[in-house]
């Protein structure tokens, strides 16, 4: 017989997870780095940037551009790992159930 309030509870203990799950991955920071670690970046699960720390050497007047695809690439860097993390989270949460192309943060 199809019990639809069970399926019901699950589905809201399940959303009650992926809740604090997102909340608990918004509160985690990663790092992400370019050019040999001579730029790097924090973000936290809101890929909001944190910090930035850029090594002396790269700040050369006539180089500006070199150093601003440094950032870049650090920040994509940190928003991979992010990523990353968002998903082993949702896949620890939701068992490995596929739930169809459902991204965080909601």
């Amino acid at each position: 017989m199809f019990n639809m309030q069970g399926i019901m509870k699950q589905a809201q203990e399940m959303q009650k997870k992926m809740q604090e799950m997102q909340a608990k991955l918004e509160q985690e920071e990663v790092e992400g780095t370019s050019g040999g670690g001579m730029v790097k970046l924090v973000l936290n699960g809101k890929f909001e940037m944190k910090s930035i720390k850029i090594d002396p050497s790269l700040v050369v007047a006539d180089e500006a551009d070199i150093l601003e695809d440094l950032i870049m690439a650090a920040y994509n860097d940190a928003k991979g790992k992010v990523d990353a993390k968002m998903q082993s989270s949702m896949s620890d949460v939701t068992g490995g159930l596929n739930l169809g192309g459902l991204k965080l943060p909601f």
